[in-house]
């Protein structure tokens, strides 16, 4: 703000005589307060104008950003965030063929005309697949009639834990052999590791006893077998370490993937 100064009459250093001074002391008050409104008036509309222009440029972008291009009009631009949701490019999903927990060695082309949900879990895992896992049989409950329409489906990465009986063991302690369609594929190892190389999944296998650390990728097929839609499951950890969700967000997930499995089976 400019600095406001007093005018005075006469040459440097004189003084006014006394019988002028009390003529000029009203106006020279009344200079000082009409410059100290004025200059207020100034700060305070020049202080709304950055706000509204500060506030209009932080708006814009963010309901630009957010919003994720290509994915289902049924999915919000916050759940979308929450599930890091993204559509990849349409091409045919890498084929396997694999034994499941029933003992079926089956390829995933038998599944064509269903809309397939495909993550990478470990048999043994006690960190984020679990919480996946509860996300799934969430997701299968929000399908309602369309459930019939949808495959949910998982790969082993723990070379430690990959019998038939692990992967069984496993469906079971997280409700998994709820859902009519769900399958937990398995095998021998290298055939494991062509899986995880054709769908990018890095893994760490550090011991019998201790997670593997794997790429945790979420992987929506279409009906003719074709990858759409990827996304990143996602954990909370507490001070003990111990992998967590809040319930809200769990199902959230699975309301999320209800939505990309319904885009997909329509």
């Amino acid at each position: 703000m400019p600095s406001i100064q007093a005018k005075s009459d006469g040459a440097p250093g004189m003084v006014p005589p006394d019988d002028e001074t009390p003529a000029r002391a009203p106006s020279s008050r009344r200079g000082w307060l009409l410059a100290l409104v004025a200059a207020a008036g100034i700060l305070i509309l020049a202080t709304v104008i950055v706000l509204v222009v500060a506030t209009g440029h932080r708006r814009q972008p963010a309901a630009a950003e957010l919003r994720p291009s290509g994915i289902p009009p049924s999915v919000s631009t916050s759940l979308a965030g929450l599930m890091g949701l993204s559509p990849v490019p349409v091409r045919a999903a890498p084929g396997f063929t694999l034994t499941d927990q029933h003992g079926q060695r089956l390829s995933v082309s038998a599944f064509s005309g269903k809309v397939v949900v495909l993550e990478f879990m470990d048999s043994h895992c006690t960190d984020i697949c679990p919480l996946v896992s509860a996300e799934f049989v969430a997701a299968h409950h929000d399908l309602g009639p369309l459930a019939d329409k949808v495959v949910f489906a998982a790969v082993n990465v723990n070379p430690y834990h990959a019998t038939v009986r692990d992967v069984a063991l496993y469906s079971d302690e997280h409700q998994l052999s709820s859902i009519p369609d769900w399958h937990f594929f398995t095998g021998p190892l290298a055939s494991l590791q062509a899986v995880w190389r054709a769908y990018g999944i890095e893994v760490e296998a550090r011991g019998p006893n201790v997670d593997v650390v794997h790429t945790s990728s979420v992987y929506f097929i279409d009906l003719q077998g074709r990858e759409r839609y990827l996304a990143a499951p996602m954990a909370d950890y507490t001070q003990a370490g111990a992998a967590y969700l809040p319930p809200g967000q769990i199902a959230a997930w699975g309301r999320g993937i209800a939505l990309v499995a319904r885009s997909l089976a329509a």
